[in-house]
C-alpha cells in the first residue's frame, strides 16, 4: 500500500455568506447529499477567539462580525493539516459567555473539506487554501429576521440587544467585508437553503470530486 502522504489531496470547499443567509442549511444539505462521513466539516463560529478574560460588559459590545475576532491562523493550520491527511481538534465556543468551552472537537481527515463562515473569503490566507468557493446570497431583511429568530432561541438573547448589535456591528461589517468578499466566488447561490436546484447540482460536483479521488486512491494502492 502507498504511503499516505502520496494520496491525492482533498478537496477543500468553502460556504460564505451573510448571517442568516442559509451557509448552515446549505451546508448541511451537502453533507446530506454527499454524506458525512465523506466530509471533513470545519465552522468558522467554532473558532471565535476567547472572551473569558473579558468583563461581561465588554463581551457583550464585543464586535464579533470583524475578522479579527475570530483565530483564522488556527483555522488556517487544522485546514494545511486536513490536507495532508491528518485529523485535528478544533474549539467548541460557548456564544452565551462568549468563550471557549473546554472540550475539543476531534475531525478526521477526509477526501472532502468543507469550510462555512461568514468572513471566510474576507481574508486572501483563507481563500488560497480553497479549491471552490460557494457564496449563499439571500436578501437582507430574511437574515436580519432568521439571525433574530436564532440569537433568541438558542443564544438567549433579548430582541433589543439583537437589534442594537445587529445596527452597530453586523449590518456594517456585512456592507464593508461580507458583501465585497462575494466577488471571489466560484459559485453564488441565491435563496440559501431553499434553492435546491443549485445544491443538488453542487452535489453532484462534489460526488464526481469524490469518486475521482477513489479512483485515485485505488490506483495508486
Amino acid at each position: 500500500m502507498s504511503d499516505p502522504l502520496q494520496k491525492p489531496s482533498p478537496v477543500t470547499i468553502a460556504v460564505a455568506g451573510g448571517t442568516g443567509s442559509g451557509k448552515t442549511t446549505v451546508s448541511n444539505a451537502l453533507l446530506d447529499r454527499v454524506g458525512s462521513h465523506n466530509i471533513a466539516y470545519l465552522p468558522h463560529d467554532a473558532y471565535y477567539k476567547d472572551l473569558s478574560h473579558l468583563p461581561p460588559e465588554q463581551r457583550q459590545s464585543f464586535n464579533f462580525d470583524h475578522p479579527d475576532a475570530l483565530d483564522t491562523p488556527l483555522l488556517c493550520e487544522h485546514i494545511a493539516r486536513l490536507q495532508s491527511w491528518q485529523s485535528v481538534q478544533i474549539p467548541t465556543y460557548d456564544f452565551t459567555e462568549h468563550r471557549r468551552a473546554e472540550k475539543t472537537l476531534e475531525v478526521t481527515a477526509q477526501p472532502i473539506i468543507l469550510i462555512e463562515g461568514i468572513l471566510i473569503f474576507a481574508e486572501s490566507i483563507l481563500r488560497d487554501l480553497f479549491d471552490v468557493k460557494i457564496f449563499v446570497d439571500t436578501d437582507a431583511d430574511l437574515r436580519f429576521i432568521r439571525r433574530l429568530q436564532r440569537d433568541i432561541t438558542e443564544r438567549g438573547r433579548t430582541t433589543d440587544s439583537v437589534i442594537r448589535q445587529y445596527l452597530t456591528t453586523v449590518r456594517p461589517m456585512h456592507l464593508k467585508f461580507v458583501e465585497p468578499s462575494k466577488r471571489y466566488a466560484d459559485v453564488i447561490i441565491p435563496e440559501g437553503g431553499f434553492n435546491t436546484v443549485a445544491i443538488d447540482m453542487i452535489a453532484d460536483r462534489i460526488r464526481s470530486m469524490l469518486q475521482w479521488s477513489r479512483t485515485q486512491r485505488s490506483a495508486q494502492d
